[in-house]
């Protein structure tokens, strides 16, 4: 665990940030090894999951929910609060 006292509020907001881009990446990768991956058939070869494409179940639909979770539990464990107030906060 990360001694939020030690470290500048500056390098945990960039770790933060890193943890963001990690995440849009890999929704991206999601969303596309299912659009693409089972999306690359003939209409006529679907498979339908709730009236819709299983290709797009799975890329949208599921991928929303996964990637909020995703989210939930990135925030609650990794995330830290930190106060970016210049009083509480000496750069020297």
């Amino acid at each position: 665990m990360v001694n939020v006292k030690d470290k500048n509020p500056f390098q945990i907001a960039n770790r933060e940030a890193m943890i963001g881009i990690i995440l849009v990446v890999f929704n991206f990768i999601w969303w596309f090894a299912f659009a693409y991956g089972l999306g690359d058939k003939s209409p006529e070869d679907y498979q339908f999951i709730f009236g819709f494409p299983a290709w797009f179940f799975y890329s949208c639909i599921v991928g929303v929910f996964v990637m909020a979770i995703l989210v939930l539990v990135t925030v609650k464990f990794l995330f830290k609060d930190v106060s970016l107030d210049e009083k509480e906060f000496d750069q020297t």
